[in-house]
């Protein structure tokens, strides 16, 4: 099962890794991640390494939720940007809103409360020029979505923040909501294809409103597949997006992949490394892809620990540790002639 490297290994781009993260206090962590090469590995100071490290840029996709602006945590986000730009990270800021204990679902929003969160975030210092949002998330999900699954509904909040956006004359790049792609037609879920179909009956001319395509794809069924595998639901779900795009528009569409990985299994966990050093060489090296932010940075304890970098305990997991060595190992093949001492 262990995945060699094959003929159509072409050099893959660090600066297009980052990570998921859910607080701007993570973002040292974040960064530590995608550095290529382990401080540990080279056995140096972390002090020697940084101004090597730090030349390349790389991403975090974080949500900034209702509660952001409620609070009244302009400061913590104006740090978090400050400290991206020094650290060469560039954010990708998913619209949140509230979640219902009592709908037991994520809240629709309305225009004003888009209008203030798109205010909050257009009156920060961002540290790059292009300022990424994504139009909130997996709204084929009845949870995502105010309990209901409305594609129609959906379609009309989209062209209005991208409107809306567009409008601040901040350089906003405008991602929507990314599909599940592994759930089927229910009473709780639209299959990824009927919603995106929906929309376009909705509005034809609903994808230009998107500047880069979005999405969550995962090694499905269960987080657990093998990256070899072919279908809209596997690693290369965004490939059938794409082609999705194209022949609805005839459009040609980047693309951020702003969730994927796999859950840590007794099944998963002896090939970790080789998935991530297969997804990097043969999947996510795609041109079109603009940028992978595996899912989750720090998600321990909860649902989402199989998948976390780090534990509970804040200390690096298996899957940080397979993550790094398929690192190593890309940096190895894309630059043989150079050494390192300790």
């Amino acid at each position: 099962m262990l995945l060699h490297s094959v003929s159509e290994v072409s050099a893959f781009e660090f600066s297009k890794l980052g990570v998921h993260i859910l607080n701007v206090s993570e973002l040292k962590d974040a960064k530590d991640l995608v550095i290529p090469i382990s401080t540990d590995i080279l056995g140096v100071n972390s002090q020697e390494i940084l101004p090597t490290v730090y030349e390349d840029w790389n991403y975090v996709t974080v949500p900034i939720t209702f509660d952001d602006i409620e609070d009244h945590k302009e400061l913590d986000w104006q740090l978090f940007f400050d400290n991206a730009k020094t650290m060469k990270v560039i954010p990708i800021v998913r619209l949140t809103t509230k979640y219902s204990l009592e709908d037991k679902a994520w809240v629709v929003p309305n225009k004003k409360q888009i209008i203030t969160q798109l205010d909050f975030l257009s009156k920060l210092n961002w540290p790059t020029e292009q300022r990424n949002i994504i139009v909130f998330n997996e709204v084929n999900h009845a949870a995502e979505w105010g309990g209901k699954v409305n594609p129609q509904e959906y379609t009309q909040i989209l062209k209005f923040v991208s409107n809306w956006a567009h409008t601040e004359g901040k350089n906003y790049v405008v991602l929507p909501a990314a599909m599940d792609l592994a759930v089927p037609n229910s009473s709780i879920s639209f299959e990824a294809f009927n919603y995106l179909n929906q929309m376009y009956a909705e509005d034809p001319e609903i994808f230009s409103y998107v500047d880069i395509w979005n999405s969550h794809s995962y090694p499905n069924p269960g987080f657990i597949s093998s990256p070899t595998k072919y279908g809209k639901n596997s690693l290369r779900g965004f490939e059938y997006e794409l082609d999705y795009l194209k022949a609805k528009t005839g459009e040609e569409y980047k693309v951020m992949i702003t969730e994927t990985g796999w859950m840590e299994t007794k099944a998963t966990s002896r090939w970790l490394s080789s998935y991530y050093t297969y997804a990097m060489q043969h999947i996510w090296s795609d041109d079109r892809v603009v940028a992978v932010t595996p899912f989750l940075l720090k998600g321990a304890p909860g649902p989402f620990a199989g998948f976390s970098f780090y534990d509970e305990n804040d200390q690096p997991t298996n899957q940080f540790h397979a993550f790094k060595a398929a690192l190593q190992k890309i940096s190895e093949i894309d630059f043989p002639k150079v050494s390192y001492k300790n």
